[in-house]
């Protein structure tokens, strides 16, 4: 298609190449084109499809004189062949050779007469030592079509004769060939290429065989390793490959040395070829890159469609691989290792055998092709073929033997899939072809540790979350096990075990991280991707039961009752009509509702402070991930550097790999946070927690929570100067007074500082409270004061007065059957998060010095959000492989979740605490 050609019947007259080109047509009597092209001749003997004179078999076409002058008329002049000259004419016509040499040897003459045997060129004695007659079918199983070879029917009987008969070297390489081109399957039942293959390995025992190899015979190509059962894991596992490989070495430590020796389909043979060429990658790309596939280590995925077109114009010829690794024994004398190939579409008796992951049941072979488009030719070799076979998946497979320190591994083992395409239209036709090479060791030591870690630490989980479910059931002050109690065990379990999850998972991922990328000496390697798949369902696991933790997390948080005692005092008396009775009589002078509303804004400020700070951790995790290189870490290769050029090959990534990075960065950089928070930010900025404690005491206001039916917390705000509504002189002087201990110190119990405590009521304490409870959440708040009712109003506001002189006076000690004893829990109730004690009589007040009101809140339950953030993060990475996407997401999510808790918890203050909501701001 790159030049133009005169057509038959037109000589040439001018050529200066590619299109320029001028033709003349002969005339009648002369209208044959001599061979050349340039001139007309007369043709006695008739003419070609091209125009040029043909002479019979046996003649050779003279057109010149012997001093080159052009005749009038071509001469078909015969080879003689008798016996002082057995020629014959060559396979062009043009000339007259030396009869083939069987011709010789069996009839003495250049002809092959019955009863001899003529195939394939070649001239054969009929006896009854010949191979039996061959089939010259090709099967391409996946179409289920059967094809008479053009190619088979030329030279299988002829190779089969020349190479029982002769020992003929190439004779039996192109039987090979033709035996590898029908997939290396077996029939006990057939005699094509393998059958006849195999009927001349067998008779040939006698002959011996090459290197002390049993499946190596001499003459012979080695195409297989042996049917019998459990060979193939000898092969493969029985004896180490005879050196050592490293990390971090020379160059003979660090990449692999393959060496092809190639042949032609003729069977002879071409070169010997090193496979870093990228003779073995069909997809184009750089030097560089097709050479790190040899790299020992370095995990290589290589994938590209192909048109059908290209592969037949460069593959028209099938070129047949012998592959070998090399490798220097101690003397550093050069030697090979013959590396075994597992055909994936190879039959026996019709059956696939390589299929299974029993190796015990494979049935290895040794030579392989890439592109096969000649066995698919049916009638013509000149023609394009009807089917074409393509080596569509090849994978280079490298084992580490266990417990190896040193990189001992086993013999690799080169693993091929083909496919069969029907030619239709070359043009629109593609296949998708893939270049692999993987690293793999036996990875049931790991799974079996990994599945006790996970039995052990799951039952330690259920008994965990029996204690929680035991604390919980002492804090709601029932002893009955109900639906409600299994349910919640469920919800505790869940939790818990989603830590199990998160633990082994955090450990897996970071093991493999230090251990894969820091050794020298290679004694682990990566678990393949379908290794991955029960690491991938745990990361899932923890994330699902994770979600469902947070959310019950989410709906206690909604959920607790929240009162806050104002212990501020009316300040004398003032008058005041009475409505309906037209007088004026004295009454207390009104205390004010603001500091109750300023102290309520504050907490529900509080309600979703962390002790990290969201937005920066994301964009510190990305910032560390993408710019400084943290996820190179993450490619499935030896090199540890965070840096890659953009020439190099980028290996494919390993999702432990990526979440061990990720979830190690989320962890270390959230600690870093934790800890500079907590000495430095809370210590010298701000305090908010803290700070809420004091801002209660200044205001006079204490805070009552229930975040059970009969446990909760209590802050102790009430004044030590009485009272807090007052001006600013008196305000600066209480505080001075204060600051130089002139006066009282503000704990619960008098000379003491202690003012958060968690309580643990009694039943009737809680009786108590539900029923003052029940008139004041009779309405929900005052919603819109000026549309309320005077007499809904009212009866809110007197329960509003009745909860806070009740709980003040409780506070008190005045209610006797109802009173509180104040003690310190015990290390052991510390440690199980419960109680002991259980409050029948009296209730209890547990001293607590860390504030762990905070429990209601995002600050007291940073462990669980971040755990959550983490696996969020990580599985929208490992759904997407985007650490950008997964940035994104996760700070929206979080973004989305604290809005939902500031709305609703704020709807929850309004409701418990009668502050209208529209105050809070």
């Amino acid at each position: 298609g790159s030049s133009c050609v005169c057509e038959p019947g037109y000589r040439m007259v001018s050529s200066n190449g590619g299109f320029s080109v001028t033709c003349e047509k002969c005339p009648e009597n002369m209208s044959g084109v001599t061979q050349d092209g340039w001139n007309c001749i007369t043709c006695p003997k008739g003419l070609t499809s091209k125009g040029n004179c043909k002479c019979p078999n046996n003649e050779i076409l003279v057109e010149r004189s012997m001093d080159g002058v052009l005749l009038n008329e071509a001469l078909c002049l015969s080879c003689n062949g008798s016996e002082q000259s057995f020629s014959a004419s060559d396979a062009s016509g043009s000339r007259c050779v030396r009869c083939e040499r069987t011709f010789i040897q069996v009839s003495k003459s250049c002809d092959c007469n019955s009863p001899n045997i003529l195939t394939g060129g070649l001239c054969f004695l009929a006896h009854e030592g010949l191979p039996p007659k061959g089939v010259a079918a090709v099967r391409f199983a996946q179409l289920g079509i059967t094809l008479t070879s053009a190619w088979f029917l030329k030279n299988l009987q002829s190779s089969a004769f020349a190479c029982w008969l002769y020992s003929n070297l190439t004779a039996c390489q192109a039987l090979g060939n033709m035996c590898v081109m029908n997939m290396n399957s077996l029939s006990s039942s057939s005699t094509d290429a393998c059958g006849l293959f195999q009927y001349i390995f067998v008779s040939t025992a006698r002959v011996g065989v090459i290197h002390s190899i049993p499946y190596w015979r001499n003459n012979l190509p080695w195409l297989y390793y042996g049917d019998q059962p459990g060979l193939a894991s000898q092969v493969l596992e029985k004896n180490h490959f005879p050196t050592a490989f490293t990390f971090k070495g020379t160059d003979k430590d660090i990449k692999l040395k393959f060496i092809a020796a190639s042949f032609d389909a003729a069977g002879n043979f071409l070169k010997w070829q090193s496979l870093e060429g990228g003779i073995l990658q069909l997809c184009p790309d750089t030097q560089t890159r097709l050479n790190a596939a040899y790299v020992f280590g370095t995990t290589y995925q290589q994938s590209c469609k192909i048109s059908v077109s290209k592969i037949l114009l460069d593959f028209a010829n099938p070129v047949f691989y012998d592959l070998f690794l090399e490798y220097n024994d101690g003397n550093e004398q050069q030697h090979l290792w013959a590396v075994p190939v597992l055909n994936l579409n190879l039959q026996y008796n019709e059956k696939f055998v390589n299929q299974g992951s029993n190796m015990n049941n494979w049935l290895l072979t040794r030579r392989f092709f890439l592109v096969d488009a000649l066995s698919g030719k049916e009638n013509d070799l000149g023609k394009q073929p009807r089917v074409i076979r393509i080596a569509s998946k090849i994978t280079i497979s490298i084992r580490l033997v266990s417990h190896t320190q040193r990189g001992t591994i086993y013999p690799p083992l080169i693993t091929v899939a083909y496919t069969d395409v029907l030619i239709q239209n070359p043009e629109t036709q593609s296949v998708m072809v893939s270049f692999a090479v993987s690293y793999e060791m036996n990875q049931s030591e790991a799974q079996i540790q990994t599945d006790i870690a996970l039995g052990v630490l799951g039952g330690l989980a259920v008994l965990w979350s029996l204690l929680k479910t035991a604390g919980w059931k002492r804090r709601t002050g029932s002893s009955i096990i109900d639906l409600q109690t299994v349910f919640k065990f469920l919800l505790f379990y869940a939790g818990d075990l989603a830590n199990v999850f998160f633990i082994i998972t955090v450990g897996t991922g970071i093991y493999w991280l230090v251990f894969f990328k820091a050794q020298q000496f290679v004694s682990v390697l990566l678990p393949l991707p379908s290794q991955e798949e029960d690491f991938v369902t745990y990361i899932a696991c923890a994330f699902s039961l994770k979600a469902l933790q947070f959310l019950h997390l989410l709906v206690s948080q909604l959920a607790v009752d929240i009162f806050f005692i104002d212990w501020e005092r009316p300040k004398g008396k003032i008058l005041k009509a009475v409505e309906g009775e037209g007088v004026i009589k004295s009454a207390a002078a009104p205390v004010s509702i603001w500091r109750t509303y300023f102290i309520a804004n504050e907490w529900n400020e509080i309600q979703t402070v962390r002790k990290i700070n969201p937005l920066f951790q994301v964009l510190a995790v990305l910032f560390f991930l993408e710019v400084v290189g943290f996820s190179n870490l993450a490619l499935m290769d030896a090199s540890s550097s965070l840096t890659r050029s953009s020439e190099s090959y980028v290996a494919p990534w390993s999702r432990i790999l990526r979440f061990g990075v990720s979830a190690a960065l989320w962890l270390a950089i959230a600690i870093l946070q934790v800890i500079f928070f907590a000495v430095i930010y809370e210590r010298f900025v701000e305090d908010k927690i803290s700070q809420f404690v004091d801002l209660c005491c200044v205001s006079n206001i204490s805070v009552f929570l229930l975040s059970h039916n009969c446990f909760g917390h209590y802050i102790h705000g009430r004044s030590v100067h009485g009272h807090a509504d007052t001006n600013m002189e008196e305000m600066n002087m209480n505080l001075k007074r204060e600051a130089e201990n002139l006066c009282s110190q503000r704990g619960l119990l008098p000379n003491t500082d202690g003012q958060t405590f968690q309580i643990s009521i009694s039943r009737k304490m809680r009786l108590h409270y539900d029923w003052i409870h029940e008139t004041l959440t009779r309405k929900r708040g005052p919603a819109r004061l000026l549309d309320s009712s005077a007499n809904t109003f009212e009866q809110s506001t007197r329960a509003y007065n009745a909860m806070n002189k009740f709980l003040s006076s409780f506070i008190d000690h005045v209610h006797k059957e109802m009173d509180y004893i104040v003690k310190d829990k015990l290390l052991l109730e510390r440690i199980l998060g419960m109680e002991f004690m259980e409050p029948i009589e009296k209730s209890i007040f547990y001293n607590d010095e860390g504030h762990s009101f905070s429990d209601v809140l995002y600050y007291g339950n940073e462990t669980t959000l971040l755990i959550f953030d983490i696996l969020f993060f990580s599985v929208v990475d490992l759904a997407s492989q985007s650490f950008v996407l997964a940035a994104i997401l996760t700070y929206l999510q979080q973004e989305l979740f604290r809005f939902i808790r500031n709305t609703l918890g704020q709807k929850n203050l309004a409701s418990k605490t009668l502050v209208d909501q529209r105050f809070l701001i």
